[in-house]
This record gives C-alpha cells, sequence and structure tokens, in this order.
C-alpha cells in the first residue's frame, strides 16, 4: 500500500533541521515502527507490522548521501567509514512533540542503506501485554537480580520496560537504565529516572556500569548479559543493595543458569552458583506467539521461575535436570512453565493449538493437559 508523501527532498534544510527528517515525520504521522531506506527505492515504512512504501520518487545513490551524511557527528562519521556501518539517535520534532529514533546506516551491494527504529513512549502495561500477574510481585525486590530470557525479537525490552513503568507508577526510587539502544523513553511518575545510551551518552558497557553504583541508583537496567564483565558487575550490583534487571539469550529459565555459566572458567562455577542462588529473584523466559485474532495479533508466552528454597538448593546442587519440576509444583507461588502459558492462551482462544504445538518444548504434555490429563512433577527432593 502506498502512502503519500507531500514534497520529496531536496537537500539540507536551513536552520539545522535535515531534508530527511521530512520522512521521519511520514513514520510518526502514519503511527510506525521502522522506517527502511534503500538506493534505488522510495522510503518504506513498517505500520502495524506490514511494510508499505511511500508515493515518492526512488532515491539514488547521491540522493542518499545528501540525506544521511549531514546525520552523522565526526565520531559516528569515523566509525561508519571504518566499519561500513554505524548506529546513532537522531531527534525529530512533530506538532510540538519530540521523537527520538535510533538510526542503523550501513552499506549493502557498495551503496547507503538505513534503517530507524522509532523509540516508543507509551509503554504498556502487564494486562496490555498480556502478562501474568506474577510479574507484578516479580517488581516487588529492593535488591537482586531478575533476567529475562528469550531470542531476540521475543519481546524482552517491551516487557522489561513494562515491569519498570510498573515500578515508576509505585514506588518512590532512582531508576539508572544503560542501554543500547534506548528502546522506550520513561515519563517519571513517582520515580526519578536517568536514562542513558551506549555510544551516545557514555562511551560504552563498561565504563557506563562502572560508574553506575556510584549514582545512587535504586533500581537498575543493564541490558543484555553478554559477556563474564557485565555480568559480574551486575551481581555486584544485585549484592550490594540494588534490583537490577538484565537480558540474556536463552530458549527457558532453567536453561539460562547453565548459560550463565559458560561465560566463566570452570573453576569459577561453584563461586557463580553460589551467588546466584543467593541474588537471582526470578528468571523469565519469553516467547512471541501469533494470535487468531485481529488485535493483539501476537501473545507473549512466559515460562517463570522465582529462586525459592527448592529452586536454590537445586542450583547449589549442582542439579538443574530437576528445576523444570521445581517450577512445576511451585506454580502456587507464581510460577509457571511454557506449556501452561501455551494452555491458557489456547483456553481463552488467542492462539491456536497448531501454533501452539510449534513452539512448545514439550508437544505431547500440552495435548495431555489439553485433555485434561494433570501432569504431574517427579519428586526433586
Amino acid at each position: 500500500m502506498a502512502t503519500e508523501l507531500d514534497a520529496p527532498p531536496k537537500s539540507v534544510a536551513d536552520g539545522g533541521e535535515l531534508e530527511v527528517d521530512k520522512i521521519f515525520r511520514q513514520l510518526i504521522k502514519h503511527e510506525g515502527s521502522d522506517l527502511h531506506m534503500q538506493v534505488g527505492k522510495a522510503p518504506i515504512l513498517r505500520v502495524k507490522g506490514t511494510l508499505r512504501e511511500l508515493q515518492m520518487e526512488p532515491i539514488d545513490r547521491e540522493h542518499m548521501q545528501q540525506l544521511f551524511g549531514p546525520m552523522m557527528d565526526a565520531r559516528s562519521r569515523k566509525i561508519f567509514d571504518e566499519n561500513g556501518g554505524t548506529d546513532f539517535a537522531h531527534v525529530v520534532e512533530y506538532e510540538g512533540e519530540t521523537w527520538r529514533f535510533r538510526v542503523n546506516l550501513f552499506i549493502q551491494l557498495g551503496n547507503w542503506g538505513m534503517v530507524a527504529r522509532k523509540v516508543e513512549r507509551w509503554i504498556p502495561d502487564f494486562k496490555g501485554l498480556y502478562l501474568p500477574p506474577a510479574m507484578e510481585e516479580l517488581c516487588k525486590f529492593d535488591q537482586g537480580m531478575i533476567l529475562l530470557a528469550g531470542v531476540t525479537g521475543s519481546g524482552k525490552s517491551t516487557t522489561i520496560a513494562s515491569m519498570l513503568n510498573w515500578i515508576n507508577a509505585n514506588y518512590r526510587k532512582h531508576v539508572l537504565t544503560i542501554e543500547d539502544p534506548i528502546e522506550f523513553v520513561y515519563t517519571p511518575d513517582k520515580c526519578l529516572i536517568n536514562q542513558r545510551e551506549v555510544g551516545l551518552d557514555v562511551k560504552d558497557f563498561e565504563v557506563a556500569l562502572k560508574h553506575a553504583v556510584r549514582q545512587d541508583p535504586d533500581v537498575m537496567l543493564v541490558g543484555e548479559m553478554r559477556d563474564a564483565e557485565t555480568f559480574e558487575t551486575a551481581m555486584h550490583a544485585a549484592e550490594t543493595g540494588h534490583l537490577v534487571f538484565g537480558t540474556i539469550h536463552a530458549s527457558t529459565a532453567p536453561s539460562c543458569i547453565g548459560r550463565i555459566l559458560d561465560l566463566f572458567p570452570q573453576d569459577m562455577h561453584r563461586a557463580l552458583r553460589s551467588s546466584m542462588a543467593f541474588n537471582m529473584k526470578g528468571i523469565i523466559a519469553q516467547k512471541l506467539v501469533p494470535t487468531v485474532r485481529e488485535d493483539p495479533k501476537r501473545v507473549p508466552i512466559v515460562e517463570i521461575m522465582k529462586f525459592n528454597p527448592t529452586v536454590r538448593k537445586l542450583i547449589l546442587e549442582e542439579d538443574d535436570g530437576k528445576l523444570v519440576d521445581a517450577i512445576r509444583i511451585g506454580k502456587d507461588e507464581g510460577m509457571q512453565l511454557f506449556n501452561e502459558s501455551l494452555y491458557n492462551f489456547i483456553e481463552e482462544e488467542f492462539i491456536s493449538r497448531a501454533a501452539a504445538f510449534e513452539v512448545s518444548g514439550s508437544v505431547e504434555e500440552l495435548k495431555m493437559m489439553l485433555k485434561g490429563i494433570d501432569v504431574k512433577a517427579a519428586a526433586i527432593l
């Protein structure tokens, strides 16, 4: 579907405003999420998950460089020239409001290309995201670590934003985020909120984390646990009285334990297990599943593992294989496996059985649940 653009951009505008801002405003106007630009094509918007081309002339190589060259500062231009790509933030005014974008400028087939993601300002609550009530309980801790697990595009950032915004609405605390990139802009309610973007507000994660504990935060978001140093620093913050949120690439809540251990040498594993057992408060694994409804188009299925005495004992004793059963018997404490989340969405007619079977890690167990057969946990103590 084509969308009209008032006037094709021709040159960098006077007064500090860029010609490309006209195209960014079209993304805002049409409530899109992403803007794609490629040599030889008209700009393309992603609106409600669908790509829509703007009605304007295709952009040639020279025009593309005229549009995006002025967007980069000296640092970004140096990175772009050396690495063939760079990330930076861009701000656009539209109808009296300021909108923030995360821009990725890159080279493909010898030409410049660009994808920009609009940073959302409206953060949905747990109900709006169809998340279980147990999520709220995990936000009430004063200290410790909470991890969100899942693959790229599984909705981890949105879920964390919803959790932080719940804290923002209910407690008087200082929230400090270190993000790469910033994906949501929070509006302070009861909380004091500082958001730092790596590469824009601070050089890198290492520097940001080093200074974070000196900035008197009560709650910290430290982004992805991508290496041992990040996890160690985040865990130290959790040990010293801060509530720390982070993300990790793992498929299930129990598998996060092994994923974290893999970041470190074998001789550190026992100490790490002790640290995790006593400082982790919960791990939430998440996947997005398409629905059979017009709205919402996708729902998050979540697996929740809280660190109760049973879970802590199993981790300390290196008995990770029994964590699934610990989650199953912890249902009354708000824990749940993916299959329980899938079962609930099937019963509420949000998702099809076929879609559920496709993402379930134990299809036969889910089929038993749908037949009304209670799946019992094995004895684990």
